[in-house]
């Protein structure tokens, strides 16, 4: 008995041990591309531009947010944004930042090659990874909260020059939701009639 006991505190030992910044990270990327499309309840605060919550549907890089002062599709190319704020749509080949500012894993998905890990904290189950740009950047800084147990991201704040900070909180997970290409496409019947589509390609 005395045996097993130390070969579990081993095991356990050596799971800690490997419980590194970048396995919490590539872990939560790996649970949206494995689950086919994940829908989840989405909220965002911004410092400069308010908030609002409604939902987000997410598979692989794409994505489409859908609340009343924000509405976002991403396609993995092109990204469509339509603001209450200013009433129009803006349709933009987005950066890594700008991609990062409404998508809760763009950051998570592109840190190896956009971010270094400053700092780290690690609370029962959850886990709290501070990055910061390799290259000059508007972002100063992006705060990445995920949960070990769902190896699911609940919370994204970053922190720009000139924006403020915005917060995303993402809850309510759903795997393997119905979703097609034009999931991720412009749909303008989710915007008022007459809306402006800018293109800035």
């Amino acid at each position: 008995m005395k045996k097993v006991l130390v070969f579990i505190l081993s095991l356990l030992a050596l799971a800690c041990a490997a419980q590194t910044p970048e396995s919490v990270l590539d872990r939560c990327v790996a649970s949206i591309k494995g689950k086919g499309t994940v829908s989840a309840n989405y909220a965002i605060s911004s410092t400069s531009q308010g908030g609002g919550s409604g939902t987000i549907v997410m598979s692989g890089s794409k994505f489409r947010i859908l609340s009343p002062a924000l509405k976002c599709w991403y396609d993995g190319a092109t990204l469509w944004t339509y603001s209450s704020a200013t009433g129009e749509v803006n349709v933009t080949k987005p950066t890594a930042t700008e991609l990062a500012s409404v998508s809760p894993y763009a950051t998570a998905q592109n840190y190896k090659s956009t971010y270094k890990i400053s700092k780290y904290s690690a609370s029962g189950s959850t886990y709290v990874v501070k990055l910061v740009p390799k290259r000059r950047s508007q972002v100063t800084q992006v705060l990445l909260t995920a949960n070990t147990s769902t190896n699911r991201i609940s919370k994204v704040v970053i922190s720009t020059k000139s924006s403020g900070t915005t917060t995303i909180s993402i809850s309510n997970y759903h795997n393997n939701a119905s979703s097609t290409a034009s999931t991720f496409k412009f749909d303008k019947s989710q915007v008022p009639a007459g809306t402006q589509v800018v293109d800035l390609r």
